[in-house]
C-alpha cells in the first residue's frame, strides 16, 4: 500500500517542483523574439532582426572547409546578421515556404532554449532576459537533410 502512494505522490511532486515551464508573458515574449528573428530574416527587416538580437551574438554552424571538405564553424555576429538581413536575408524564399515553427525547449530565470524550424535550416537558440526584453545570445544551426541534398552538403563532416 505503502509503495502504491509513493508511486502516485513523487511524480505529482516532481511535476510540482517543475512548475508549468514559463509564465505566459515570458513564453510570447520568447516566441515574438523568435518570430522577429525569423521573419525578419524573410521580409529583409533589418530593425525586426535587430530587435531580437544581443549585441554579442554567436551564430554559428558546421560547414565544409571549400578547400579541405573537412568540418569547419562559420560564425556570424549580429551585426554581420542584421547588415546580411539588410542586403535581403531570405526574402528571396516564396511566402508559401517561409516556415517560422517555434518550440520554446526550456526556460530557468533568465535564460531559455528555443528551437526555430525554418525553410531549410533549424536554429538552436539561447536567449536572456535583459532589461526586461528577450534577446538571442547563441545561436547553433544545421541544415535540413532536404537543404543538404539540394546544395550538395555532406551530411557528416
Amino acid at each position: 500500500m505503502m509503495k502504491a502512494m509513493l508511486a502516485a505522490i513523487v511524480p505529482v511532486s516532481c511535476l510540482l517542483a517543475l512548475g508549468g515551464g514559463p509564465d505566459k508573458s515570458d513564453a510570447d515574449a520568447i516566441k515574438k523574439t523568435a518570430l522577429d528573428y525569423g521573419q525578419g530574416w524573410y521580409e529583409a527587416n533589418a530593425e525586426r532582426m535587430e530587435r531580437a538580437l544581443h549585441p554579442d551574438l554567436a551564430k554559428r554552424a558546421l560547414m565544409p572547409d571549400p578547400r579541405s571538405g573537412k568540418g569547419m564553424i562559420d560564425h556570424f555576429s549580429a551585426m554581420g546578421l542584421v547588415q546580411a538581413t539588410r542586403k535581403g536575408g531570405g526574402s528571396r524564399t516564396p511566402t508559401d515556404q517561409r516556415k517560422t515553427d517555434v518550440t520554446i525547449l526550456d526556460v530557468t530565470g533568465n535564460a531559455a532554449c528555443v528551437k526555430l524550424e525554418m525553410d531549410a535550416w533549424v536554429d538552436y537558440m539561447h536567449m536572456v532576459k535583459t532589461d526586461g526584453r528577450w534577446v538571442i545570445v547563441n545561436v547553433l544551426w544545421e541544415f535540413t537533410a532536404e537543404a543538404k541534398k539540394k546544395y550538395g552538403i555532406p551530411n557528416e563532416l
